[in-house]
């Protein structure tokens, strides 16, 4: 059972890693698009014109998509940082499952290191290395 949680921790981690990527691609696109737009503006100030009411009417609706885009670039950046932090919580808890999983199994070799030798010390000590292996798999579900 701990073998499982453990990987699927580790799954859990690698979806959450690709989602934070896609976040943040979703962010660098708006980024760019932002900055583009941007030149844009500042070339429609700097050249002559025409129509300059027309090209006044553009400036301003570019300057609102800029204005509505880094409102959203945040966003974006908020939702990165939250998938980041949930890799960070589910690398966490298979560590921890890893560990216990270690433990458990070094428990069973030396419990069955008992039937051959007779000896009591590896029993108690496969006893004393399980007890601990499932602290620290129990412990991992107690990070949030």
């Amino acid at each position: 059972m701990v073998t499982v949680l453990g990987h699927r921790s580790h799954t859990e981690a690698v979806l959450m890693q690709s989602r934070a990527g896609d976040q943040w691609n979703e962010y660098q696109a708006k980024k760019i698009r932002m900055d583009n737009l941007s030149v844009t503006v500042d070339l429609l100030a700097m050249e002559p014109t025409i129509n300059a009411a027309a090209a006044d009417t553009k400036r301003h609706e570019y300057e609102a998509h800029i204005e509505k885009w880094n409102e959203d670039l945040a966003k974006e950046q908020e939702k990165a940082r939250e998938f980041e932090s949930e890799v960070t919580k589910a690398e966490a808890k298979a560590s921890r499952y890893d560990l216990g999983e270690a433990l458990l199994q070094i428990a069973v070799v030396l419990c069955s290191i008992t039937l051959f030798t007779r000896k009591r010390a590896y029993f108690l000590l496969g006893l004393s290395l399980g007890a601990a292996g499932l602290i620290v798999a129990v412990s991992a579900l107690l990070i949030h």
